[in-house]
């Protein structure tokens, strides 16, 4: 059984700018989109909604949405721009997914979801993979994820990324949905145990690669979110510890250098500046110069007509020798 390292999918922060972020941090996390709705991917502008830049690989496309064909249909899509993967979302607890049955609200019709992961698995030949909540509202998690685990399985699910909380749906809003429900990861264990010939990835409140290899002791893979958005440096050392590549001090240099690169490609094209650096934010923490690195990413990198040349300064910010030698 393999083991996965991903950065979770999360609406408003994990677009093409981010996800190309994060890969420069870390050659083999697999790397999600935010959820696209499958109805969006057939009639909308599909360049602008699936886009990616080929350094992105392994790349997922989530999708959303309760109807089998049409995710179908949207799976071929995605599959012909290139995506490695695609994940069906039964977890999202938002208005928006609730108002078009789908995300977490599908809980509460795993036959539902068995066919939808059917018909996308007939459509495509890359790997189809569901991401959900351990349960909804007042069902009992036992039974509720048992149910949907045993559907989409059994219908082909590739894996099977499990948000250890329930989402409630009703009192509660999507950002408390992220931190009141307790998180339950012993039930997503009793899963693997249940399940121990099928991929299950365990999401929710991973702070740390510490926590990381916890996890994996009981599952298959292990889903950075939040963790990974505010504190991106976090993700330089999954490939050393995870996947056996041998440690190094990172390469800040390259990176600025790769960024830059990247945000003038994207100013070029009418882009701003600040679409890219609004992810970067987070990149330090306790280094001299991180006050000021972070200043210049909120204001100057924000103006219009911001270049490349601001995300070079924000970075001549940071003494590197410090970060260089922490990261040794």
């Amino acid at each position: 059984m393999r083991t996965t390292l991903a950065v979770a999918p999360m609406m408003d922060w994990t677009d093409r700018h981010c996800r190309f972020f994060h890969r420069q941090l870390t050659r083999r996390a697999l790397l999600y989109t935010e959820m696209v709705v499958a109805d969006a991917v057939i009639h909308g502008a599909r360049e602008r909604l699936l886009g990616f830049d080929d350094v992105e690989h392994p790349v997922a496309l989530q999708l959303g949405g309760s109807d089998p064909q049409r995710l179908a249909e949207a799976a071929v899509i995605g599959e012909a721009f290139g995506y490695d993967e695609i994940n069906l979302n039964v977890g999202c607890p938002s208005d928006r997914v609730q108002s078009g049955t789908f995300g977490a609200c599908l809980m509460k019709t795993p036959v539902l979801v068995a066919e939808c992961v059917a018909a996308m698995k007939v459509a495509v030949k890359i790997p189809v993979t569901v991401k959900c909540r351990i349960g909804v509202d007042d069902q009992d998690p036992e039974t509720a994820l048992d149910a949907l685990a045993d559907g989409v399985l059994a219908a082909g699910a590739d894996a099977l990324w499990v948000h250890a909380r329930k989402a409630w749906l009703e009192g509660l809003s999507p950002k408390e949905n992220r931190d009141v429900p307790p998180l339950d990861y012993p039930r997503v264990y009793r899963l693997k145990a249940r399940k121990p010939n099928e991929f299950i990835g365990i999401n929710g409140g991973i702070q740390s690669l510490d926590e990381v290899s916890e996890h994996l002791g009981h599952v298959d893979g292990a889903m950075l979110g939040r963790a990974a958005y505010h504190t991106p440096s976090v993700l330089a050392g999954i490939d050393t510890a995870f996947y056996g590549e041998p440690p190094t001090a990172f390469d800040y240099a390259a990176l600025v250098d790769a960024m830059a690169a990247y945000a003038a490609r994207h100013i070029e094209k009418g882009g701003r500046l600040g679409h890219v650096t609004r992810h970067m934010v987070g990149l330090f923490h306790g280094l001299p110069g991180t006050r000021r690195y972070r200043q210049i990413l909120s204001t100057d990198a924000t103006k219009p007509g911001a270049g490349p040349e601001v995300l070079k300064t924000a970075f001549a910010a940071i003494d590197f020798a410090t970060a260089d030698a922490e990261a040794a």
